[in-house]
């Protein structure tokens, strides 16, 4: 693979530091590629892609995988997340430069064979020398919840600058570069001691590929985790930071759009997207300033089927959302029938349409109702609920799209049986590679439950925080960021110039749990179970709830056993996290040194011989636990928040009587005081 080397550029200029701009005008002589059809072909500026990359962390010594780069590209085989050793690989994120021409328009990328590309990456992680997660800060009931103070309140003064872990820029350049000290983003320290962020590469054409950290979560000083965010002491590899490049072309140097790169936790359900994706929470957020356009037609395979199809793909990773969407489900959508009927625009199905449609939660109307889709935990959970913001709604945007498609104004533009098989990025036009990119690497990540969230959280649909939609507002180092006080109080966080304008290296994951397992660990479902015992849910399409097994699995596919069997079988889902502890505090604690070893969940062939199963299904796959009786594969970890339990001269008799009164008594329970669903004082 081959890198290249670059430093740091400045961001477009900005005129109006609050709303985005187009991108900036020619700055310097371009020049000319083959002829493309009569467009203007004469390259003035440059701009890498996708504006926001995602990398993920894996526990894998050595080997990697690239993510997605466009939002429907062809799944890897399956064994391709894990190495030979059952440790999960980590996901790197590739960039690409194109140039574009006076106009706006793509006319080529740009490669080390027609050009020099130069490189730089400057990663951090903030984590433990910025403030505690509480609830999100833009949002009303902030107010009510405990104050955002400093983590590590106890280190003080210039010593607060040894909880950043900050290696400094790192550059490359040329083809296939890998390896070498100085690509490794390992000289950062936590504290006084060395944490590894990644590394820089390059591929044979000199695109930058980037590695993030190992899933290396530890304690300074060897005390077990207590919570879901806010862990004192404590350091995970998480990092983010911008991504620049120099590049010539004939000896003239072309202005570059900056991009960002942020590494993530793990995806454990690398095909399935959620109903919200973070792509969809930042259109939003740009449709609404007018920066975006919304689209002029609606239509059906594009801006209506994938928020149906995600809810159905959402049965493979929980039980109630396989029984309600699954295949066979009573709101199975891809049946070719119902289908059929959802992509006629006649007044035939205005109804079905509408009923489906308005089914979809609306805060003002629902409340706090579990009850209305998507099933989804949103951003001011907490037990009991006090807010309508319980639950997810899906953006804006898509629930004016699907009004549209309610009254029948959509095209009609589904083909039963046709051709639609993903396509990779080569395959796609030239023009549309760059927004392919874009749009790939945030299809993949949440916007669900900013509580905080898996992969970013709740900054990210602050429009300020961008210099043009998708590409984050880059802070220089002649900008400083000033300081906010022990306490961050939800004015000083959106005050005009504070932490929601331009951002440095470990500004966007700095709001994020520390460690990140910890917070995946605790993103459960059914923590109302008085509703259902598997819904609402967290985040099941990067964390699955439950799975269906590969032995589940073998005995579903297997035609020459009993038909009733074999649909018991399908049927079936189990926990995922089946293999860690129980105990909540056991269990957060275990997944910081087990994570690698939990499934994937990956596409197998499924059934052609009976329609009430399947011809493909997604199957946990490479459970990497050592050999020894497996956990019981048809319990439900049930989640039982007590909070009584808080007080530790109670707890071990409140936690015995609350799982003597479970409603399930034959279910296995997780019980404890998780704090990640006590978000509010007094509310017990």
């Amino acid at each position: 693979m081959a890198v290249s080397s670059a430093s740091p550029s400045a961001g477009p200029p900005e005129n109006d530091p609050q709303a985005p701009h187009a991108p900036h005008a020619p700055q310097a002589p371009g020049f000319t590629v083959a002829a493309l059809s009569g467009q203007d072909t004469r390259i003035v500026r440059a701009a890498i892609h996708p504006a926001i990359g995602v990398a993920r962390v894996g526990d894998s010594a050595d080997e990697f995988f690239l993510g997605p780069e466009t939002e429907d590209e062809p799944p890897l085989p399956t064994g391709s997340y894990k190495d030979a050793t059952g440790a999960l690989k980590r996901q790197a994120a590739r960039f690409r430069v194109y140039g574009y021409n006076a106009a706006g328009q793509p006319v080529a990328e740009l490669t080390a064979a027609d050009a020099d590309i130069s490189w730089t990456v400057h990663v951090a992680n903030k984590k433990g020398a910025w403030y505690q997660f509480q609830l999100a800060l833009d949002i009303d009931e902030a107010a009510q919840a405990h104050e955002s103070q400093l983590r590590n309140p106890l280190v003080g003064g210039a010593d607060r600058a040894q909880l950043i872990i900050d290696p400094g820029p790192r550059s490359v350049h040329g083809r296939d570069r890998a390896g070498g000290p100085e690509l490794r983003c390992d000289t950062g320290t936590f504290l006084r001691i060395p944490v590894y962020l990644g590394e820089l590469r390059t591929d044979g054409a000199g695109r930058l590929i980037f590695l993030g950290g190992r899933g290396v979560a530890e304690s300074v000083d060897h005390k077990a985790a207590e919570t879901f965010a806010n862990n004192d002491g404590w350091y995970d590899d998480i990092s983010d930071g911008p991504v620049t490049a120099e590049v010539r072309v004939d000896g003239r140097a072309l202005p570059v759009d900056p991009a960002w790169v942020v590494v993530g936790p793990p995806n454990y359900a690398p095909e399935l997207k959620s109903v919200r994706t973070l792509y969809d929470l930042v259109r939003d957020a740009f449709t609404a300033t007018g920066a975006l356009p919304e689209p002029a037609q609606v239509s059906f395979t594009r801006d209506i089927l994938p928020i149906l199809r995600r809810l159905c793909d959402l049965q493979w990773v929980n039980q109630g959302l396989a029984t309600l969407f699954g295949h066979g489900g009573r709101e199975h959508f891809l049946d070719p029938d119902l289908l059929s009927a959802l992509a006629d625009p006649g007044p035939r199905h205005e109804e079905l349409r509408r009923q489906i449609s308005k089914t979809m939660r609306d805060h003002d109307r629902d409340g706090s109702s579990p009850v209305p889709w998507p099933p989804v935990y949103g951003d001011a959970m907490s037990l009991p609920p006090i807010s309508a913001r319980q639950h997810l709604a899906i953006s804006p945007l898509q629930a004016r799209l699907l009004a549209r498609w309610t009254l029948g104004a959509f095209v009609p533009d589904l083909v039963l049986g046709a051709d639609t098989a993903p396509l990779e990025l080569d395959r796609l036009p030239l023009a549309d590679r760059p927004d392919a990119l874009d749009r790939a690497a945030l299809s993949f990540c949440l916007a669900d439950a900013f509580h905080p969230g898996c992969e970013l959280t709740w900054p990210m649909r602050r429009t300020t925080l961008y210099s043009a939609p998708f590409r984050i507002r880059h802070r220089t180092e002649s900008e400083p960021e000033h300081a906010y006080g022990k306490v961050l109080t939800p004015q000083s966080a959106l005050e005009y110039d504070g932490p929601l304008y331009a951002q440095g290296p470990g500004d966007l994951t700095r709001w994020m749990a520390v460690p990140w397992q910890t917070d995946t660990a605790s993103c459960r479902s059914g923590y109302e179970s008085r509703y259902d015992p598997y819904l609402p849910t967290f985040w099941p399409a990067r964390v699955p709830n439950h799975v269906l097994t590969e032995e589940d699995y073998l005995v579903a596919v297997d035609s020459t056993r009993p038909r009733e069997e074999r649909l018991a079988a399908f049927a079936r889902r189990s926990p995922w996290n089946r293999w860690l502890p129980t105990p909540y505090k056991a269990n957060i604690n275990a997944m910081v040194k087990d994570f690698g070893r939990l499934g994937v969940v990956e596409r197998r062939r499924g059934v052609t011989d009976d329609p009430l199963l399947p011809a493909e299904m997604l199957v946990e796959s490479e459970v990497s636990f050592p050999v020894g009786p497996a956990p019981p594969r048809g319990r439900n970890l049930l989640s039982l928040h007590v909070p009584l339990a808080a007080d530790e001269r109670l707890r071990d008799a409140v936690l015995a009587t609350a799982i003597a009164l479970a409603e399930e008594p034959d279910e296995e329970l997780s019980a404890g005081y998780i704090e990640k669903v006590a978000r509010f004082p007094g509310k017990r």
